[in-house]
Order: C-alpha cells, then sequence, then structure tokens
C-alpha cells in the first residue's frame, strides 16, 4: 500500500528537497510526499481549524499570561470536540 504525506510549502516541510535521506526513506517505504502550492493555505483542509481557534481564543485579547492562554485555547478544543457533529453548524 502506498502512502501520501501531503506538506504545505513551510520551510521545515520543504526537506525532501534539500535532504535525500528522507527523499530516500520515501522512496524505499513506498511513501509519496506530496507538496500544496505556494499560497494554498485553503487546500490545508486544517488551515480553516487554525483560523476558527485564533478567532475565538487569540484575536482581540490581552491575556495576562501563557498559562491563561492556554486556558483559554483548551477550553475551544474541548468545546469544538463536543460539538463536533453538530448539524446546525457550518462548516
Amino acid at each position: 500500500m502506498r502512502i501520501a504525506i501531503i506538506c504545505d510549502n513551510y520551510s521545515p516541510h520543504l526537506t525532501t528537497k534539500r535532504c535525500h535521506r528522507v527523499a530516500d526513506w520515501a522512496e524505499a517505504d513506498n511513501v509519496e510526499i506530496t507538496y500544496t502550492p505556494t499560497n494554498s493555505s485553503s487546500l490545508n483542509r486544517i488551515e480553516a481549524q487554525f483560523t476558527a481557534l485564533r478567532h475565538f481564543t487569540l484575536d482581540g485579547t490581552d491575556h495576562r499570561s501563557h498559562k491563561e492562554q492556554g486556558s483559554m485555547i483548551r477550553r475551544y478544543i474541548i468545546w469544538r470536540n463536543r460539538h463536533a457533529d453538530d448539524t446546525g453548524y457550518v462548516r
């Protein structure tokens, strides 16, 4: 079975273009590493989740500490996971 790994163009993800060790591993283990086009974050399905998280937990806030900020992020993730199957929620 062939495994596909899709990476965006974030510079650490471009390893196979610079490091043949990763490319050799992928070829030997039947793994295909593919990169999304530049400036195409809309093709990366996780980006929408990060956008919502940023909107609900970070935008317009002034957290007093990293602990408080982390708590807000955790609370959002818990809420989001509990409402993942809501039929009224538009994605």
